[in-house]
């Protein structure tokens, strides 16, 4: 008798996560579609609108271990999606702060960002939760990269179309638009997110080859059912914060993220204020540095998975496209030095394709979590790589304000991919599974951190 062929539900599984990816980062840049027009209605000054960029980080950062520890805790599927359903609310009523004075309106929109922020912090956790649940491990890299080059595509898909709402309706609705669509998305996500063994689309042959070959099936197994412990187990977090090869993967982050929210954040402000473009033009042009960014983020995890299944080592696999994609990132200085604007475009346009490709922190968090705390683990990587949310758009917003420009701003940027290479070179080191020890009350007496290889 022919052997069942495997189903590929992991696929559709991936679709959701790239899916839910590219709504989550659309709102996120909905503020600064709408900036450069939010600060001329509201009348606020750049280092004003700097703190407003900052709130969503401030939130964000805050809730990571605590967004790990609900996913640990009462599995991914209904946290995340209570996470959807509630940021993207958060998201329509920032359409309504014009309604206030000035000074009342800068207050709500910095709160309703940082509302934004906490109910966004359980989404990239939640994602390498999942990734680590369906995917084997040669195939982790790709599914990886595919979601996290999701943040590329909301630009790609929604920034025309945010900076045309701006244009044709006004900022306002641009929040309105992106909030609805979150909302309705949560719904769909809570009818087909589930567990391997619980998903009603997957066949036993598709279940034994992920789980034979290292996916965490059981990850979400009796989650909600009073049988975990009741918070964070912070020795787990000390022994993740003693370990080398943790905390240069939790630098190199901070340092990849700092592009991100630059991206995030100025760019499109960048583009209207140093560079005269219309916000209609702008929102397109944002586009094409993104796509790139799109294109790099998918080939570095299809090089990473590439160079594993031809023998090289997990370590050689992750770090060469984190490396090299972050030399070509460096590349964003180079604008300073060019007033035709194609080639301002080409230039961002090729570091946001370096950023790209070297953006596979999450798969490297997937290689190295431990099993009992991979949602803790990836909030702790979150928490590290988005302190950048926080200090890009304020440090940034200075520096504008100093020298009246963004030559040095994009200097700051450079200097962050260069900051992220040295890191993976010196500090990282091997990269492996990381093992650790129960803490003395459930346990033996704590001794080192160890590692097995991945």
């Amino acid at each position: 008798m022919q052997a069942t062929k495997p189903t590929h539900v992991r696929y559709l599984i991936l679709l959701m996560l790239f899916l839910v990816t590219t709504i989550n980062y659309a709102d996120r840049a909905t503020i600064a579609i709408a900036g450069s027009s939010l600060q001329k209605d509201l009348g606020i000054d750049a280092v004003t609108l700097g703190y407003i960029f900052s709130a969503f980080g401030w939130a964000y950062v805050a809730g990571q271990i605590p967004g790990g520890w609900l996913l640990d805790r009462f599995g991914s599927k209904k946290v995340y999606a209570l996470s959807i359903f509630t940021w993207s609310v958060f998201t329509v009523l920032q359409g309504y702060v014009g309604e206030f004075g000035v000074s009342t309106a800068v207050v709500a929109l910095f709160m309703l960002r940082f509302m934004v922020g906490l109910a966004e912090a359980p989404s990239f956790p939640g994602n390498a939760r999942i990734v680590a649940a369906w995917f084997p491990t040669a195939e982790r890299g790709t599914a990886s990269a595919i979601f996290n080059s999701a943040q590329y595509f909301a630009t790609v898909l929604f920034a025309p179309l945010m900076g045309w709402i701006v244009y044709r309706f006004g900022w306002q609705h641009v929040f309105i638009v992106m909030g609805v669509i979150g909302v309705l998305f949560s719904l769909i996500w809570l009818k087909v997110i589930h567990s391997p063994r619980q998903h009603p689309m997957i066949n036993e042959a598709e279940l034994n080859h992920i789980a034979a070959n290292g996916a965490m099936v059981d990850m979400d197994q009796d989650k909600g059912k009073g049988k975990k412990t009741d918070g964070p187990k912070w020795d787990y977090i000390r022994q993740l914060l003693t370990n080398r090869m943790m905390l240069g993967v939790y630098l190199g982050q901070y340092c990849i993220n700092g592009i991100t929210y630059f991206f995030l954040t100025w760019f499109p402000v960048y583009l209207v204020q140093d560079r005269g473009m219309a916000i209609l033009k702008a929102g397109f042009i944002a586009s094409l540095p993104a796509i790139c960014g799109f294109i790099g983020g998918v080939l570095g995890g299809v090089i990473s998975d590439y160079l594993l299944r031809k023998g090289h080592s997990l370590t050689f696999a992750r770090k060469a496209p984190i490396i090299g994609g972050l030399l070509i990132s460096s590349s964003i200085v180079a604008c300073n030095y060019v007033d035709i604007e194609w080639m301002v475009v080409g230039f961002m346009a090729l570091a946001f394709f370096g950023k790209g490709v070297g953006a596979l922190g999450w798969a490297v968090v997937s290689d190295t979590s431990p099993k009992q705390i991979a949602g803790l683990s990836g909030g702790l990587f979150n928490t590290f790589g988005n302190l950048a949310s926080i200090t890009t758009p304020i440090v940034i917003g200075y520096i504008i304000s100093t020298t009246g420009s963004f030559k040095w701003a994009l200097v700051f940027v450079g200097a962050n991919a260069l900051v992220a290479v040295f890191s993976y070179l010196v500090i990282v080191g091997p990269i492996k599974r990381v093992v650790l020890k129960e803490p003395p009350s459930q346990g033996p007496e704590l001794t080192n951190l160890t590692h097995v290889h991945s």
